[in-house]
C-alpha cells in the first residue's frame, strides 16, 4: 500500500450553508478512496457523523455516488489539489429507511381489520363508497389479502436485513418522509382501506379462477422476485460498490426483472382483490421502478460496454 502523503485543500461548496469548523488542509494518502477522505475531513474538522460530508465534483456537477473511488484520480484534485466539501446534512442508514417503508403497511394491514367495526361507520365509507357497516366478519378473501401483503412485506424487511448489499451508506434524514409515504399511504392506508371494507370488491367468500391464477401468480412472482434479488446480492462483496452483469432468471428478457416479477406478483394480488386502490399503488411503483430500471441499463452499458447485452425492454418484456 502507498504512504506517500499530500496536503488538498478543502473549500466549502455553499457558502450560504457551509460544513461548520471545515479544515482548511488535509494529508491524504495517494491510495485513499472517497470514503477515507469523508472520514479524514469529519475527523479534523469535529464532525461526528461523516456521512453527512458529501464530496462535489463540479466538472460533473454532482456529489461522488462511489465511495470507493479514488481520490486523486478525480479531475479536480489532480488539476488543482482541492476538494469541494457540501454538507449533506443529518444521515440515517439506508437499511434503516428500507425497514422503515415497508413497516407501514405491515402495521395498516394489522390494524385496519382490528378496527374494522368501527372504521366503516363514518364518512364517507357508510354515505359514498362502501354500504354496509364494519359489523359483518371478514371474508375469506379479505383474510386471504391479508396474508398476502404480510408476506410480501415481510419477505422485504428479510431481504432488507439479510440480503441486500447497498453501494451507499447513508442517505438525507429528511428524505424518510418522502420515501416512506408512497408504501404507508398507497400501499397501506389505502389499499387496507378499500380491501377490507364491508362491500368491497373483496369481500368475498367464494374463490374462483381469477382467484386461483392470482395466486399463482403471487408465488411465481414473489418467488422469481426472491431469486433475482439473491443474484444480485452475490454479484457484490460484502461492503463494496461494484457492479455485476446479471445472470439469472429473466435477465435475458429485462434488464431489471426483479421489477418485473414484483409487477407479476401484484398482478397476482389485483386479480383476487379487483382494488382500485391496488392498481393505483402498482401503477405508481411501476413509475418509479421504470426510472430506476433505466437508469441501471445505462450504468450497465457504460460500465461493461461490449461485454453487457444491450435489452431493448428494462422491466416489462414488449412494454418498457
Amino acid at each position: 500500500m502507498a504512504e506517500h502523503v499530500n496536503k488538498l485543500k478543502l473549500t466549502n461548496k455553499n457558502s450560504s450553508k457551509p460544513l461548520k469548523g471545515l479544515a482548511p488542509l488535509i494529508d491524504l494518502p495517494r491510495d485513499a478512496t472517497v470514503e477515507d477522505a469523508k472520514r479524514m475531513i469529519a475527523r479534523v474538522s469535529g464532525v461526528s457523523d461523516y456521512n453527512r460530508i458529501g464530496l462535489y465534483d463540479p466538472i460533473y456537477i454532482q456529489t461522488l455516488k462511489d465511495r470507493k473511488a479514488i481520490v486523486w484520480d478525480l479531475p479536480l484534485v489532480a488539476k488543482a489539489r482541492e476538494l469541494v466539501v457540501k454538507d449533506l446534512g443529518p444521515q440515517v442508514g439506508w437499511r434503516t429507511v428500507y425497514v422503515i417503508e415497508y413497516f407501514g403497511p405491515i402495521l395498516f394491514h394489522v390494524l385496519v381489520p382490528l378496527l374494522r367495526p368501527y372504521i366503516y361507520q363514518f364518512p364517507p365509507f357508510v354515505y359514498f363508497v362502501y354500504k354496509n357497516t364494519g359489523e359483518t366478519s371478514m371474508t375469506h378473501v379479505q383474510w386471504l389479502l391479508c396474508a398476502l401483503f404480510h408476506l410480501h412485506f415481510l419477505k422485504r424487511e428479510y431481504e432488507t436485513v439479510f440480503v441486500h448489499k447497498f453501494s451507499a451508506n447513508t442517505m438525507p434524514a429528511r428524505n424518510i418522509v418522502r420515501n416512506s409515504a408512497f408504501y404507508w399511504l398507497m400501499a397501506g392506508l389505502l389499499c387496507s382501506l378499500d380491501i377490507y371494507a364491508p362491500g368491497s370488491l373483496s369481500s368475498r367468500n367464494e374463490l374462483g379462477p381469477f382467484d386461483y391464477l392470482g395466486m399463482a401468480l403471487f408465488v411465481i412472482g414473489e418467488t422469481c422476485n426472491w431469486i433475482v434479488h439473491k443474484h444480485l446480492a452475490s454479484l457484490r462483496k460484502p461492503g463494496g460498490t461494484e457492479k455485476g452483469i446479471p445472470n439469472c432468471i429473466g435477465s435475458n428478457l429485462v434488464t431489471s426483472p426483479n421489477y418485473m416479477f414484483e409487477v407479476i406478483a401484484w398482478l397476482g394480488v389485483i386479480l383476487i382483490s379487483r382494488s382500485w386502490a391496488v392498481v393505483l399503488f402498482i401503477c405508481t411503483g411501476i413509475i418509479y421502478m421504470r426510472s430506476w430500471s433505466r437508469g441501471k441499463e445505462r450504468a450497465l452499458r457504460k460500465e461493461f460496454g461490449d461485454k453487457y447485452k444491450k435489452k431493448r425492454y428494462t422491466m416489462l418484456p414488449g412494454l418498457i
